[in-house]
């Protein structure tokens, strides 16, 4: 893909994969100085001119999701103001996505305000991966892209040739995609019933599903602290599953005790992808990190050729 008007350019979040993804369009990197002042504020100027060009910036929500953001919005706000033709946002994985709904009195809905914040700030179209409800597409009033991380799992998975597969949702809501996946790799589906005390913890009551004898492939869109993953993971061995389990989720977070749980579990593989940077301290044996580099690089050439993309959420 040759050098246009396209300008590709990306935050300080990921810039490991951000440069994966600029390869992966042929292109150079945008030019753009990101800082911080002495008091903490943050500095941005574009370092070329982009009068005219259709602008991407890619930047993940890693758990420092408030700075991310923040830096976001002002690149957003430096490339309109350059008069940049158009500015499309790339945020693999999404900040704040769990807070989608009120599921109590006098709650926000932070996932709606981050939306607004990013049409504020002059975004025109977002780019997002297996985002944690569909419903936040309908917080936007400009067009969002909603890709996912499944052909690199089904693919993943094909390649293992796992015997008697089930694919197992950690909970009802997770229960569509897990048939989804199941369907495409010929596996039978079971569901995990799990009661939520409080944010990140949860406790799995009983297993809708025959795995006895099976193996198992658990997925789900994040793996925050691992408390469902593992709790699941002695609820299904109780059930008399295949020792090997396997894991797929599309944003390994990671956060608090999840290293030490996902250990403890004894997994045969946990398989996530590159939305969100995994430094070398939070790699453990098992892990398998996929690149979503290929899928993401695709989107933004097909958005800007004006092709469809709706092959790319199969």
């Amino acid at each position: 893909m040759a050098n246009s008007e396209l300008r590709v350019f990306y935050g300080t979040s990921h810039p490991e994969l951000g440069e994966k993804i600029v390869k992966d369009l042929g292109l150079d990197a945008g030019k753009i100085k990101l800082s911080r002042f002495a008091g903490g504020e943050i500095y941005t100027r574009i370092l070329e001119n982009i009068r005219g060009s259709s602008c991407v910036i890619i930047q993940t929500c890693t758990q420092k999701v408030n700075e991310d953001l923040m830096e976001l919005f002002i690149i957003i706000d430096a490339m309109k103001r350059a008069s940049a033709k158009s500015v499309n946002v790339v945020i693999p994985h999404f900040g704040y996505a769990r807070q989608d709904r009120k599921a109590a009195s006098r709650e926000p809905i932070s996932a709606r305000l981050v939306a607004n914040l990013l049409e504020t700030a002059g975004a025109d179209r977002v780019v997002a991966m297996d985002l944690h409800s569909d419903q936040i597409q309908g917080f936007f009033n400009i067009p969002v892209d909603t890709l996912t991380a499944m052909p690199l799992f089904i693919n993943y998975i094909k390649s293992k040739n796992l015997a008697d597969p089930v694919v197992v949702a950690p909970d009802t809501g997770r229960a569509k995609v897990a048939k989804k996946l199941a369907d495409r790799i010929d596996a039978k589906l079971a569901i995990l019933h799990k009661v939520r005390s409080e944010h990140h913890k949860s406790e799995v009551t009983h297993v809708v599903g025959d795995v006895k004898g099976k193996t198992v492939i658990i997925t789900d869109d994040m793996i925050d602290t691992a408390g469902t993953m593992t709790n699941g993971v002695d609820a299904l061995r109780e059930q008399g599953c295949n020792p090997d389990i396997y894991v797929m989720a599309t944003h390994g977070i990671f956060a608090g005790p999840a290293i030490d749980r996902m250990t403890k579990a004894n997994f045969k593989e946990v398989v996530v992808t590159d939305s969100l940077p995994i430094p070398p301290e939070k790699q453990f044996k098992g892990l398998t990190i996929l690149s979503s580099a290929g899928i993401l690089a695709e989107a933004i050439k097909r958005n800007y050729e004006n092709k469809s993309i709706t092959s790319l959420f199969d």
